[in-house]
């Protein structure tokens, strides 16, 4: 996929969070997402992040691909994601996986619901 891609998607994203009201003045949990076809090569890529504001795990698809998902502490940045991003890339491609994009949760804080 081209990096003008992922920078227009993000773009959109950030975007949109920034409109939601987003806190981007403290951490938070990202979760960035790469597809592989099968167990042992999404296991392979799992075991290069393991730390303390980094964690992985790998779950099965109905379509018999493996998920890994990986979660980093860090701000929300486009360039903090997009040097990440680039970072999984070159990671999960050699191995035959694909990226399937990033997500944050926001959490809603105390507004009266």
């Amino acid at each position: 996929m081209s990096a003008t891609f992922h920078e227009d998607v993000s773009s959109n994203v950030l975007r949109q969070m920034k409109e939601g009201g987003f806190d981007f003045t403290r951490v938070h949990p990202i979760e960035f997402y790469a597809v592989f076809p099968d167990r042992d090569r999404a296991h392979v890529a799992a075991r290069s992040f393991r730390g303390e504001s980094i964690n992985a795990q790998i779950l099965p698809r109905e379509d018999g691909a493996w998920n890994l998902q990986v979660s980093k502490v860090m701000y929300a940045t486009f360039d903090g994601i997009g040097d990440f991003e680039q970072d999984l890339e070159d990671l999960v491609e050699p191995l035959g996986g694909v990226l399937d994009g990033w997500g944050v949760t926001q959490e809603l804080g105390d507004r009266g619901f």
